[in-house]
């Protein structure tokens, strides 16, 4: 994996969210849109030397351009959205590590991460967050709050997972928010709705109008059920 400085943001104990592509595309969804929203502005960027897949395009092949950005804006990091993460052990770890390692540099005291919920219930258009953090005493804060947590023990695999279990080794609180889906291989525009209201209510700060993710949602249903 190599990692490139593009610039130094002054920015001191800033929040940090950080997902890659999971089921559903939630992360990417989510981190996408806050980028967007907030006009966040790339600092460092990810890359994988080595093609984990690559993309046939009826009788001839193109390399994806794999790479994940760090973005910043005011007391926020966003890091990764885009397509795919790394499919070998060592780069998810590389990658863990690097952003433990962001936030030490910026001093950062809470990584909140956010993924798919893949469940048999039939959530129709209002899907729950779940959440799940990385001591009990977190978990029991988050209660008072009236948030859900994770119904039952389960093992989250993945950047969306593994990065929690980085943060929880480094002595850096964090927060796992997982939307849940019926249809992991379809786009879950309204499970990314469901944790950037999430989001909102435990930064206590807005993320912007999702008015469009409604829209998409809405055209995605559309096209799926004919």
């Amino acid at each position: 994996m190599k990692f490139l400085q593009i610039e130094e943001p002054n920015i001191q104990k800033p929040i940090i969210i950080a997902a890659m592509q999971d089921m559903g595309n939630v992360g990417s969804i989510v981190v996408n849109f806050i980028n967007k929203s907030l006009t966040t502005k790339k600092f460092r960027t990810a890359k994988t030397p080595f093609p984990t897949y690559v993309i046939d395009n009826g009788g001839y092949i193109d390399i994806p351009n794999e790479n994940w950005d760090y973005r910043y804006t005011e007391d926020l990091i966003v890091f990764g959205g885009g397509t795919g993460q790394p499919q070998e052990n060592q780069e998810l770890n590389e990658l863990c590590q690097d952003v433990i390692d962001v936030a030490r540099k910026y001093s950062a005291k809470f990584i909140y991460t956010l993924g798919g919920f893949h469940t048999n219930r039939i959530i129709d258009k209002t899907p729950k967050t779940f959440v799940t953090t990385t001591s009990k005493e977190l978990t029991k804060h988050m209660q008072t709050l009236g948030i859900d947590m994770t119904p039952q023990r389960s093992l989250i695999t993945g950047f969306n997972g593994l990065i929690l279990g980085f943060a929880k080794q480094n002595g850096i609180q964090g927060i796992g928010m997982y939307g849940e889906i019926n249809h992991p291989e379809i786009p879950q525009y309204r499970a990314a709705i469901s944790i950037i209201k999430t989001i909102e209510k435990l930064t206590f700060r807005k993320l912007g109008d999702v008015s469009r993710l409604e829209a998409m949602a809405q055209e995605i249903e559309r096209e799926f059920n004919n």
